[in-house]
Parts: C-alpha cells; structure tokens; sequence
C-alpha cells in the first residue's frame, strides 16, 4: 500500500509537497474509516485506501496526478526512454526561472505484500540523475541500501553491504538513468520487487481519456470470464440505467461488438454500442480497470472522476474502495474532482473524513499548495461540505456571485468608449 508521496519543482508543484494515506494518530473516527495495515516489525499503521483531491479550476489537481505518472514512467523508462532526449524531460515549475536550475523531487513511502516498509525517490536535474536513494524499515529502523548523490567524487554508495552485484550496477548505470530501472532491466532479484510495485501501481485511469481502448479491455474481460461478467453486469445493473444485461461478441476487425441489453414495459431489447449515452459508455469503461484494481491491490489515479460520471456513480467508486469486504486486497484510489456532493452522502454523513479530503491552492507565484482538510481540525458534527463550499478551507474558486457576468458588460462597455473614441 502507499504511504506517503512527496514531490518538488514539477508543474505548479514548486516548493516540496506531500500527499499522505496515514490516517492522522489524533482522530478515532479517521482510524476507524482507515485500513488496518501490519508492518513488518509487529506495528500496526492506520492507512486510508482512498484520497480525494478538490480545488479551484487550474489550482494544480491534476498536476499531484501527473507528478505520480511521471515518477511511474521514469522508473519504468529512465533506462531507455531518456536516450533519446537532450537532457532528461522534468516538467519542472515554469514560471520561475530559477526552477530550471534546481532539481525535481520525487519520493514514495510504501509497503509490500510482506508488511516491509519501503521509501524510494531520486532528484532530476536538467541532464542527470542528482540523487536517488532507497531505504527498508524491515524491524521498524531504516536500512540504507543504497544512496546516490551525483555531486560526489564517488557517485553510490552502499552501507552495509546488503546491496549484491554493487560494484557492476554502480559502474553500469549511465549518469541520466535510475539505478533502480538500470537494475530491474537485469532481473536483479533483491531489486525487482522495488521495480515491480511501480509496474503495478499507480494506474492512470482519467474518463475523458483512452476511453475506447477501456471499453476494449472490459469487453475483452466479459468474453474471457465468467466471474468477471456476473460482477460487471451487477454494476452496470447497480448503477440504475435500465441495464438487464451484456452482450459481447467478437468482431472480424478484431474489437469486440458491445451491446447492452435494456429492458422496459416487460421487453428485453440490444442496443447498438453508439446509442448509448456518454456516461453509460464512461461507466462501461471504468468497470474493467476498477475491478482489476480491486483484484490486485492495485493503487489507482483518476483525474476529474465526476467529469463525466453522475455524482452517485462517482460515490458508488469511492464506496467500493472503502468497503472491505469489497476491496479484500488494500487496493488505493487517488482522485480529483470538483462536485461538493462528493463530500456528503445522501443522508448527510461524511462520504470522505478529513485526513481522507486534500486540497490544491495557489499562492501569489501561481504555484500550488497541497493541504488536508484535517490540518483545519474540523470537528466531528462538523458538515465538510457546507464547510468547504463556504470557503473555510480555501481551495474555492474566489468569483462572487454574477461577477462573471459584470465583467463581460465592464468588458463590452469599454470596447465600445474605445470605439467612439476612435
């Protein structure tokens, strides 16, 4: 599961940030909402397996999404990827010039299947790897594995000596490449599970994006399984579109031909796949990824989750991340998202807790800064919806009412003042 990630001077994120799934100690209700996680050295750690990310348009959300996808991809591809490019690709804060010379940050704190704590992160510079470290907390104090700093005469080192094959990684690893890429891509057998939590984690599933190859893979998963078709089918029913059922049949141009069964006035009618509306389709193309996640445990990231799904379906996904008789395997769901209601269920309880609701704000210098709820140490009766809407928390668009509106007639009334005067 994922602990904690931290990350500096990348997008709008410029100075450090971090997003934490650690349940604060402070609060019985966050650590009843929270999942139970046993380390390795008999300690037991209150981890939330779902966090949601609200805020003003261009606030940042996205860019706490981006900055996981970029630590992903540069694990998986800092070894052949960054060849091809002059200098090593950062994305580093733009409007600051100073950022350009100054390293990017990245770290993630995480467990393995075997309860061991692992913290792993490198810094970029423009065309070399600064620094990278990796540290385990087998019996609850860090072991150093090995640590890279770039501005040493000699680049690596590894205490303790519990690193194999040091001296030929050390001098095979290229000065614009991670270690640990440089590792895995050997088979290291002390590295690869480092590597292979990467490979299985932090899935980038955005609705508006990649939809079509989405709505493949859960077609793909209906013909292959039978197990796969009961579960999909009752959620599709759950989500109360007039769904019965799915029909799935394998196309000569090798896509597989969808149709949902609808049923009305006691008829059971197939509708062509481009009938059916684009929430219907959204909804369709969720379901693969999600159950896969749920089946492996896998931490999960979807941007702007209520772009182009209904609110309830948006909180039926939190819900089944949270439920654990549902997600048996500690899967994770990171999040944006923009509709309030999400904050409150129906019947106006708390969908989300405080440590579970972090926000995005920008500052004067147009950078953002990431914030939980739970800093604000709202109370328990206290209704976060109400809250943030009224702008307790900030991270809320700063517009009053109609002033959109009055800036458009301010707008019309001084072209046309120029226009005469012209």
């Amino acid at each position: 599961m994922l602990l904690r990630f931290r990350v500096a001077n990348v997008r709008s994120l410029r100075d450090e940030q971090e997003l934490s799934f650690v349940a604060p100690e402070s609060s019985d209700r966050e650590r009843a909402a929270a999942r139970e996680l046993e380390l390795s050295d008999g300690h037991h750690l209150a981890v939330h397996t779902v966090l949601g990310i609200f805020g003003a348009n261009a606030s940042g959300k996205s860019n706490v999404i981006a900055a996981l996808k970029n630590m992903k991809h540069a694990v998986m591809r800092s070894y052949a990827d960054w060849t091809s490019y002059d200098g090593i690709p950062r994305d580093e804060f733009a409007l600051d010039p100073k950022a350009a010379s100054e390293t990017s940050l990245y770290e993630a704190d995480f467990v393995l299947g075997d309860g061991v704590r692992w913290t792993y992160g490198f810094e970029l510079g423009a065309r070399r790897v600064e620094a990278e470290w990796l540290y385990a907390y087998p019996k609850g104090r860090r072991q150093v594995w090995f640590e890279r700093d770039a501005s040493r005469e000699k680049d690596f080192d590894f205490p303790g000596e519990r690193l194999h094959d040091r001296t030929r990684l050390a001098r095979t690893t290229r000065p614009d490449a991670l270690l640990l890429t440089r590792a895995a891509n050997d088979g290291h057998e002390q590295l690869t599970s480092i590597f292979d939590w990467f490979k299985n984690n932090l899935w980038d599933v955005t609705p508006e994006t990649e939809r079509t190859q989405r709505e493949d893979y859960t077609a793909v998963q209906l013909l292959r399984s039978a197990d796969f078709r009961r579960r999909a089918e009752e959620l599709l029913r759950v989500a109360d579109l007039g769904i019965a059922g799915v029909e799935v049949e394998q196309s000569s141009s090798g896509r597989p031909l969808v149709r949902l069964i609808h049923s009305g006035g006691g008829e059971r009618t197939a509708l062509d796949w481009s009938t059916e509306s684009w929430g219907t389709r959204s909804w369709f193309a969720l379901i693969g990824p999600l159950l896969l996640a749920l089946d492996r445990g896998a931490v999960m990231l979807i941007d702007e989750l209520d772009a182009s799904l209904h609110s309830r379906f948006a909180a039926e996904v939190v819900r089944l991340f949270q439920a654990p008789w549902v997600n048996t395997k500690g899967a994770q769901l990171i999040f944006t998202g923009h509709d309030p209601s999400l904050l409150r269920t129906p019947g106006g309880g708390r969908l989300l807790e405080p440590g579970q609701l972090w926000l995005t704000d920008k500052d004067e210098r147009g950078a953002t800064e990431l914030s939980s709820v739970a800093d604000w140490d709202p109370t328990d009766e206290e209704d976060l919806m109400a809250s943030y809407l009224a702008g307790s928390f900030g991270a809320v668009p700063k517009v009053s009412e109609g002033q959109i509106g009055r800036r458009l007639v301010r707008t019309d009334e001084l072209a046309r003042m120029e226009a005469e005067e012209g």
